[in-house]
């Protein structure tokens, strides 16, 4: 049996505070080929031989499509305040151009409607990857057309749910977009081109401008719009090493300022131009883009998991890049060839990343430096680990209880120091479709059985959703 371990002083937060859990559609949601969707790069790619582990895809994923009710129903459950998902873009807009298909927008008003009426607030992200794949057969984000039809895409689901939806968000991590995509390959849609890299964060930055905008011209004012974005919290190895705090400098650029210098503003880092200019020469940046993404924000997401620990490269050492973002004979850091990453110390999740509370109080202490006031929220925090049901089919994870209570204390932490952290949603829900690890994986806090479907609340999830009905963090269970 678990038991509590002795309380030390509670950790409790302030009122009001959003408590949620996140999802996106191309984890969860299957149905592929209902309702007139169409393939998505995530489509294409995970059904691509040697892309994802053992193949698998997001054909069925969690059924969540058909089985929302009962998700909603087990987020009431829990006492959850709000719920952050993702549209699929194809499902609404099967190429990307064009009227929506009503039939995929009634699956969002349903799901809207379900979450209002269990009194959990919904919070839409617009793009989770999942760009429709005549868009990237078209170019894809390195074009700059991509950004224009994400605007009239963002126009879409505004006009159909922004009376009943009031936190929305334009982009999660588009680092990981073009990045992950267009740079090392590990993601959809697994190019490998340096400078398309580059042109592609640039056109994602004017994708979030014009969609603000377009969000702006037909939701109630009372909205708030936001972007995700999974900023690093970059560390030298040795901080008295200009080498060392140079290559941190370089990898801060790629990571970070490439989407919070226009953001938030108004302009790229100069180094960041200094450090990538045998890759690329920017002139894709034209006039009046920097303004377009300069768009004031109301709130700010940020996602964290590890931090990255790193150092100027030793020409003799040859290696695997451990960088966390997936195996690649290609870098995702164009420009940055002479950077070494390192395991950061400690204990790790399954995804074997080092568990390490204090790099998000640095990076909340950093945004709230970077953009002082402008309400915060974590909209990715969680952690993977091989979780197994017992005999009596009860599924007990006390190492993400400690993970959660960790990283939960650091934002309360942040708070007193000054931060305005609004709320925090937890990754993720349930477990899903991780990407390129298939289904091996699992973040959930609700255990899911792939062969039956059938859900169970982890005691996570119990924990959490304790700590979301009283504001109070519940103590951390031991052996």
């Amino acid at each position: 049996m678990l038991e509590s371990a002795p309380s030390a002083t509670p950790v409790t937060f302030p009122s009001p505070f959003l408590w949620g859990a996140a999802t996106s559609a191309y984890q969860i949601e299957g149905a592929v080929r209902e309702g007139g969707r169409t393939p998505s790069i995530w489509d294409t790619f995970s059904h691509t031989p040697g892309k994802t582990v053992g193949g698998e895809h997001g054909d069925i994923a969690v059924d969540h499509y058909h089985r929302y009710r009962e998700d909603v129903a087990l987020m009431a459950d829990l006492g959850l305040g709000a719920y952050r998902f993702s549209v699929s873009w194809p499902r609404v807009q099967p190429t990307g151009r064009g009227p929506a298909v009503q039939v995929g927008l009634d699956f969002y008003r349903r799901l809207v409607d379900e979450l209002l009426a269990h009194g959990i607030k919904p919070a839409i992200t617009l793009y989770h990857w999942d760009l429709p794949q005549e868009l990237e057969d078209a170019g894809g984000w390195p074009e700059r057309d991509t950004a224009y039809r994400f605007a009239e895409y963002a126009q879409i689901v505004g006009e159909a749910l922004g009376d009943r939806v009031e936190q929305w968000i334009t982009l999660n991590e588009p680092w990981c977009s073009a990045f992950l995509g267009y740079g090392s390959g590990v993601h959809a849609p697994g190019r490998t081109d340096p400078e398309a890299t580059l042109r592609a964060a640039h056109h994602l930055n004017l994708a979030h401008g014009l969609g603000t905008s377009a969000l702006r011209s037909v939701m109630p004012a009372r909205n708030s719009v936001a972007i995700s974005l999974n900023s690093s919290v970059v560390r030298p190895l040795s901080p008295q090493d200009p080498a060392d705090l140079a290559a941190a400098r370089r990898i801060d650029d790629l990571a970070n300022g490439v989407f919070h210098g226009p953001m938030l503003h108004g302009a790229y880092p100069e180094s960041l131009f200094a450090a990538t200019e045998l890759i690329t020469d920017w002139s894709y940046v034209l006039d009046g883009d920097l303004q377009a993404i300069h768009q004031p924000l109301d709130a700010l997401g940020l996602n964290y998991y590890t931090p990255t620990l790193v150092s100027a490269a030793d020409p003799a050492q040859t290696g695997p890049r451990s960088d966390g973002h997936g195996a690649s004979d290609h870098s995702p850091w164009p420009g940055a060839d002479d950077v070494a990453f390192h395991q950061t110390p400690g204990e790790r999740t399954e995804m074997g990343w080092t568990i390490d509370p204090t790099g998000l109080h640095e990076l909340i202490m950093r945004y709230t430096r970077e953009a002082p006031g402008l309400p915060l929220y974590i909209t990715e925090n969680g952690a993977a680990y091989d979780d197994k049901p017992d005999p009596d089919g009860r599924v007990h994870d006390p190492e993400r209880i400690a993970y959660l209570h960790g990283h939960l204390s650091a934002v309360r932490r942040a708070i007193t120091d000054g931060a305005n952290v609004r709320g925090y949603y937890l990754w993720s829900l349930l477990d899903n479709f991780e990407w390129a690890y298939g289904y091996e994986k699992r973040f959930g806090a609700v255990y899911v059985d792939y062969a039956s479907l059938a859900r169970t609340p982890k005691s996570s999830a119990h924990w959490y959703g304790q700590a979301a009905r009283t504001g109070t963090l519940p103590a951390v269970p031991v052996d």
